[in-house]
């Protein structure tokens, strides 16, 4: 049976190019929120400025939790090359075989959803080395990405990687409430090595990745996990 996912496409445009400055960003803070942080920064100078203190007050903590909220801390790891690294920062709250239509990799899989609150960094980071295979980005609406119908109804990002074995995952980006911003840096045909940046989402969201059902199962529901760094599975 031909995937939901497939049947709902847009693809990438064709100009769709790498950005290699945020995936090799060097910065404590990823580029995308330096907008943020020199507006609210500026707006608190000028507040202070005119005396308005109280109010400075009020924007120069909105820098901080902005400065806060965009770092993008580097992240090393010395995991097996059969290891699966969590894509994002959160918790994991649900694991599930899944072999019915809303299924991106058209195999019986394992989908392991992964929920980013504010207080995490939304850098997202490659699970495995491989060669992304497509890119499939699917307007939505923006429930809470906690709620389950958020899968299949919320703004998403679809990325298919395929491993140097021939075997294939999917990670998807789901927009939240809140988050209503899905950025990719990468695009189709773009070798990833694990741990590597490919996007973010703004503002609280959750990401799901899709293993082969065959694929062994480290973490558990309720667990904490660190992109980059955390092995979900092998």
């Amino acid at each position: 049976m031909e995937s939901d996912f497939n049947k709902s496409e847009i693809n990438v445009p064709q100009g769709h190019a790498v950005n290699h400055a945020h995936i090799n960003n060097k910065w404590p803070v990823a580029k995308e929120g330096l907008p943020f942080i020199l507006i609210s920064s500026l707006v608190t100078c000028i507040l202070i400025w005119t005396g308005a203190i109280y109010l400075a007050i009020c924007t120069g903590i909105l820098s901080l939790f902005i400065v806060y909220f965009f770092r993008d801390p580097e992240r090393y790891h010395d995991a097996a090359g059969n290891a699966v690294l969590t894509p994002a920062d959160g918790k994991i709250i649900e694991i599930r075989t899944i072999n019915n239509s809303q299924n991106p990799i058209n195999q019986p899989a394992v989908k392991i959803s992964i929920f980013m609150t504010i207080f995490n960094v939304h850098v997202n980071r490659s699970p495995i080395t491989g060669t992304i295979k497509n890119i499939t980005y699917n307007p939505g609406k923006f429930f809470s990405a906690n709620l389950d119908k958020a899968s299949q109804l919320n703004e998403n990002n679809l990325i298919i990687l395929e491993a140097m074995d021939g075997r294939k995952i999917a990670v998807i980006q789901i927009a939240g409430l809140i988050a209503r911003r899905i950025v990719c840096w990468v695009k189709k045909e773009e070798e990833m090595k694990a741990g590597q940046r490919f996007g973010l989402i703004r503002f609280g969201s959750r990401l799901e990745v899709f293993l082969p059902e065959d694929s062994k199962i480290i973490v558990k529901v309720g667990q904490k996990v660190k992109a980059g760094t955390t092995i979900i599975g092998y």
